[in-house]
This record gives structure tokens, C-alpha cells and sequence, in this order.
């Protein structure tokens, strides 16, 4: 099974442990749990139908990869990255993305150019129909299956593991209308490949994340106990339904 960002990646499968974890990360990923979003093992385990220990050993996975934050007496919370570590964030995934980007062009062929051509129109497609959800995965995919071109796969899943944390920082720091990346940007990147013009593409790439860090907003979000029946109620009928 593929990824959020389309990856083919382990996070999926049909164990529980993994079910659970794919709904959180989906969750905070596509911003239907914000920054510093509650997360209480009690309510997590009745709307999944599981024991709270199953809910912690997931919450612990989530913690590893950045995603949530465990503190002793507050308990699970989605993370909320500071200005310094957002700001770091996207200075690293510039640096990795642009340096691969000689590679990319190299390798890129027909069938890669047409793929991305339809990421970017699902992408304008979700945005014209105000699908927020739908905009930040097709952003992340536009990014994740770029660097997927020059073959380099040890890259390409660190980007993909980058792109969960910018989302955050997004959900934190964005502006409430901000979904995902700025589409002409990647209508622009995807013209600079078709091309093979290396230099203009890191260029431009250099100037998308820039542009990205400029509309961030760096002030407090407030801390909420989202509905997590509502949010989860798809994934907890699909979990139900294995039983």
C-alpha cells in the first residue's frame, strides 16, 4: 500500500498498531489535528474500540518521528515546531532538494514528466474546489515524487519523512488559507524540468522555498481537544469492520 504522499512505504498495513497510526498521521498531516491539538489516550482508545495501551504504544511511534510531543502529566499533544526549527526545516529540505536536482534531470524521462503533470493539475484541481486536505497531499507528492526521479530512494524517503514535519509547520505558522505549496510555483518547477534547464530549476526551487518561509506567521496557536469522533469515525469503521 502507498503512503499519504504516494510513496510505496511501510506505513501501512493491516495490523491495528499501523491502522491507528496511518489515521493520526493522515490527521495531522492535512491539518484536521492542529498544533498543539490534545491528544487524550482515553478518548483515542474509545473511538478505535482499543485498549489504552494500544493507543500509547501508537502515540510513542508518532513521538519518534516528530509528529506529536509526550510530556509526564500533559500528556500527548500534536507537536507545534518552534520558529527556529521550522525555519531549519525548510533550510534542509532546500539544500537537499536543490543539490539533488542535476540527478532529477538526468534521469527524467516521458513518463516521469507526464505523472507530475497530473500531480499538478489534481493539485490546481483541489485547490480551485477548496479541498484543503487534498491540496497538502498532492503538494507533498508534487516534492516527494520529484526527488523519486533521479532514483535515489535513501533521498527521496527523507524528503517524504520532511514533508510530514513542514506540514506541521504549516498547520502552526501558515496563513489561516494556506494549503499545501503555491501551485504555479510547481506548474513553473515542472516547465523548468521538461526543459533540462538544471540551473533555472535550483534556481527557482531556491526562490519556492523562500517564498514558502516569508508567508509563515510566526505567533502562538492556541492548545484545543479536537472531535476525534468526527475525525476518525471513516477509520474507525474500516478498523471495525476487519474484526
Amino acid at each position: 500500500m502507498t503512503s499519504w504522499d504516494g510513496l510505496n512505504s511501510a506505513y501501512f498495513s493491516l495490523d491495528k498498531d499501523d491502522h491507528i497510526f496511518n489515521a493520526l498521521v493522515t490527521s495531522i498531516v492535512e491539518h484536521q489535528l492542529l498544533p498543539g491539538s490534545k491528544l487524550p489516550e482515553e478518548a483515542l482508545a474509545e473511538v478505535f474500540g482499543v485498549s489504552r495501551t494500544g493507543i500509547r504504544r501508537v502515540l510513542q511511534r508518532l513521538a519518534a518521528v516528530q509528529l506529536i510531543t509526550l510530556t509526564p502529566k500533559r500528556g500527548a499533544q500534536v507537536a507545534t515546531p518552534s520558529a527556529d526549527a521550522s525555519r531549519d526545516l525548510f533550510a534542509t529540505r532546500r539544500m537537499l532538494e536543490c543539490a539533488n536536482l542535476s540527478a532529477v534531470v538526468a534521469h527524467c524521462q516521458p513518463p516521469h514528466l507526464a505523472a507530475m503533470k497530473n500531480i499538478v493539475r489534481d493539485e490546481q484541481q483541489a485547490h480551485d474546489a477548496h479541498d484543503g486536505a487534498a491540496a497538502i497531499r498532492l503538494s507533498a507528492a508534487f516534492h516527494v515524487q520529484l526527488q523519486a526521479i533521479s532514483g535515489n530512494a535513501v533521498l527521496t524517503e527523507l524528503v517524504s519523512q520532511l514533508t510530514l514535519r513542514s506540514s506541521l509547520v504549516v498547520a502552526a505558522w501558515g496563513a489561516p488559507w494556506q494549503q499545501g505549496c503555491r501551485c504555479h510555483d510547481h506548474d513553473e518547477l515542472l516547465a523548468l524540468l521538461k526543459k533540462r534547464d538544471t540551473a533555472a530549476l535550483t534556481a527557482h526551487m531556491h526562490q519556492h522555498f523562500d517564498a514558502i518561509l516569508s508567508s509563515l506567521r510566526f505567533e502562538a496557536t492556541p492548545e484545543k481537544v479536537p472531535d476525534f469522533s468526527r475525525i476518525f469515525a471513516p477509520y474507525a469503521a474500516a478498523l471495525n469492520s476487519k474484526e
